[in-house]
């Protein structure tokens, strides 16, 4: 029974897809599909989380092999978490695109929509769950080819120019990625994570440093570190509204997760990572000092995006369960505040019919029910209190204060981008939804009520977890021990002579 949960994540969408393809002619169907089976892949994943947190890992051996020869998949605390909180997303942009008729309208076709949405989302889920570093990259392979068909659907040559940006970097980054694994396994002959881990204490310092770096420069890149992020600014912006969220909220957080669980499985540390601590303060400055500079609110957030990757990675630089427990909180808070930014920005476009802040500042502000959407996120990126953005941000704090090294610049940073960050979101209130004499007053919001909906069940979503930060502070610190003390994991999918 546990194997057919951890496998259900991956397997349902995959099937639903292609059940979606067979009901091309019919939309509703269609629909009623991707969400059923989104609602139940969300529920599968909450009780993967209970699970998890009560009896630790959950992994399922497929084909009766078992580890390492045999492919493992793996629900832990950290992934069963990102898990959920995806699924949810997903589930809500996937509501939004069809309220906003992107997913039917003539300027894209269900066939191919719905089917890669799901795909999409079996990537993502296949990604959380691998046990070995080969179905790691085929999960960011499945997310690749689905993502290049969302991108493009109905795209104009701007689209497609910025799908092909999108695409040749992510092969390049899969072509290293693949490389690297090769290295892996002529190393230590093994892909399995767990295997690896174990078998990884043997080789020579020079060459377990070697393949940290390549893993970091592959998985950053899938992040958008600076400055490994140079794609992302002329991808995300084009795509349209819901697709640019899914991305901005899911597939960079993916990047984060991989580092994260390669780099604390396969390359423990006992003190601070200067090279990851060094690539923290570089995102954090360049990206919200690239945000301020922008007119186009898709761009604004999507430099946004980047500066805050620099968050996670100031907690995994620490290499300690407090900024580690930071980077799994931080990461959570930004999977529901990026997607609910890029929604009302969408819904912001879709009024006023352009994306320039300064022509937005001589349109009609929208009605107040979006400006309140748009205020909960906003004030969570900036890290304002009680938002779930300031939990996360304190966490983070509170690990650096007293280290020294490089942690005093990381603090410091993470303190200016803050500042930064809010000035961006006071930047863009004002120019979006302000009133002023030389404006016209605020309209009724003539949308779909699935649209507001949909965006309001993620910024919902956002308070729900400031409300329990508790709770998910407790979670998100025992995860960060999890990844530190392996033995779990590794008993988990190699028995218990390998702990």
């Amino acid at each position: 029974m546990i194997g057919w949960l951890v496998v259900a994540p991956i397997l349902l969408p995959v099937l639903a897809a292609g059940v979606s393809f067979t009901l091309s002619g019919s939309r509703v169907a269609q629909q009623l599909v991707g969400v059923v089976v989104l609602t139940l892949v969300l529920a599968d994943s909450v009780l993967l989380l209970v699970l998890a947190e009560r009896d630790g890992p959950q992994a399922a051996t497929m084909g009766g092999w078992p580890a390492p020869l045999g492919i493992t998949l793996l629900a832990d605390r950290l992934s069963a978490l990102l898990l959920t909180v995806s699924v949810a997303v997903s589930l809500a942009v996937l509501v939004f695109s069809i309220g906003q008729g992107f997913a039917d309208s003539g300027r894209s076709s269900p066939v191919a929509f719905h089917p890669a949405y799901l795909l999409l989302t079996g990537g993502i889920c296949l990604a959380y769950l691998a046990g070995d570093l080969f179905n790691l990259f085929v999960a960011f392979e499945m997310m690749l080819t689905s993502s290049y068909v969302l991108i493009t659907l109905g795209a104009g040559s701007d689209r497609i120019r910025a799908g092909m940006t999108y695409t040749i970097t992510s092969l390049a980054s899969s072509l290293l990625f693949l490389t690297t694994i090769g290295l892996c396994y002529s190393a230590v002959g093994t892909v399995n994570l767990a295997d690896l881990s174990v078998r990884m204490e043997g080789v020579p310092s020079g060459t377990v440093a070697l393949l940290s770096v390549l893993l970091l420069l592959v998985f950053g890149i899938k992040a958008a570190a600076v400055p490994l992020h140079f794609w992302l600014p002329d991808s995300y912006p084009t795509a349209p509204a819901p697709i640019t969220a899914l991305f901005a909220a899911l597939l960079t957080k993916v990047g984060v997760y991989a580092m994260v669980r390669t780099q604390t499985l396969l390359f423990p540390r006992d003190e601070t990572w200067t090279l990851l601590a060094v690539a923290a303060v570089i995102t954090l400055l360049v990206g919200v000092l690239g945000a301020i500079a922008q007119d186009d609110i898709n761009r604004l957030l999507s430099f946004v995006l980047v500066s805050h990757i620099g968050f996670m990675l100031f907690g995994l630089a620490l290499f300690d369960v407090p900024g580690l427990t930071g980077t799994v909180l931080y990461t959570v808070h930004h999977i529901a505040a990026q997607a609910g930014l890029f929604l009302v920005a969408g819904i912001v476009v879709r009024l006023a019919g352009t994306a320039s802040l300064s022509r937005l500042a001589k349109a009609a502000p929208p009605p107040p029910l979006v400006a309140g959407l748009f205020l909960v996120p906003a004030l969570s990126l900036a890290g304002i209190p009680p938002t779930s953005g300031f939990v996360a941000k304190f966490v983070l704090l509170e690990a650096g204060a007293g280290q020294g090294g490089p942690v005093p610049a990381l603090v410091a940073a993470a303190l200016v981008t803050s500042l930064l960050t809010l000035y961006a979101m006071a930047r863009l209130w004002r120019a979006v939804f302000s009133a002023g004499p030389d404006r016209p007053p605020p309209g009724r919001y003539p949308g779909n009520v699935l649209i507001l909906g949909a965006a309001a069940g993620i910024v919902l979503t956002g308070l729900g977890i400031a409300a329990g930060a508790g709770e998910l502070g407790r979670i998100s610190e025992r995860a960060a021990h999890d990844l530190l003390e392996r033995d779990d994991y590794r008993e988990a999918v190699l028995g218990e002579e390998a702990g």
